[in-house]
């Protein structure tokens, strides 16, 4: 079990933060049908309710944004994934399909607006994550996107260094078909503890009807 510190620094940028975490054994594969079924019933919802600017005010979302700009950063260039998931849906683009527990994550996260940290809990360093903010210069290879600067970005640190912010994961500690262990971060910096709790309730009934192992455990926290 990782142990996860919320630091100074972002108790003062984010007093009201809420968090959860889920800890599971999974089965991961390259696609379900069903659960991409659900992805597009969500996607024809937005395209009912939402336009680009409005999605801007999904609480999760407005509040990583707002996050952001404190911290220095142009949410508006650096996008939160959320954000970045609804856009590509409601300018008529497919979502990538990259596995199941990738895509479960994205479902989840669009459909409550909160940025969520998907990881393979074995390519850790240490036990421990720290929430804290991106410092000029530090080095950060996002997934598929090579180096990316995060300086002034929400970030999680392990022993070695960053391994998740709001737009986007580190490729040494990203799931593959091989992962069997995850740990799934759900970051509310609107401080909506029930919202995010929902959220968590949601990850968890998507694991186990795609993602859950032989003898699999799912915890939250």
């Amino acid at each position: 079990m990782m142990n996860i510190i919320i630091s100074d620094e972002m108790r003062q940028i984010c007093p009201i933060f809420a968090g959860a975490a889920i800890s599971a054994k999974v089965k991961n594969t390259e696609y379900s049908e069903n659960l991409w079924k659900e992805i597009a019933e969500l996607g024809e919802e937005f395209k009912s309710k939402y336009t680009p600017d409005d999605i801007k005010l999904i609480s999760g979302i407005e509040a990583t944004r707002h996050i952001y700009r404190v911290c220095g950063k142009d949410p508006s260039r650096y996008r939160p994934s959320a954000e970045a998931l609804i856009r590509r849906i409601l300018k008529g683009k497919e979502l990538y399909k990259v596995d199941t527990m990738v895509d479960l994550i994205n479902l989840a996260s669009m459909k409550f607006g909160y940025s969520i940290g998907g990881f393979d809990a074995d390519k850790f360093k240490g036990d421990t994550l720290t929430l804290g903010v991106g410092k000029a210069g530090e080095p950060y290879e996002g997934i598929g996107r090579g180096m990316i600067n995060i300086e002034g970005l929400p970030v999680y640190r392990d022993a070695e260094g960053g391994v998740g912010t709001p737009t986007s994961d580190h490729e040494r500690t990203k799931m593959n078909l091989d992962t069997t262990n995850t740990l799934i971060i759900i970051n509310g910096y609107d401080g909506n503890r029930e919202t995010v709790r929902a959220n968590a309730e949601y990850i968890q009934e998507l694991l186990k009807k795609y993602a859950e192992s032989d003898g699999g455990e799912i915890m939250e926290f």
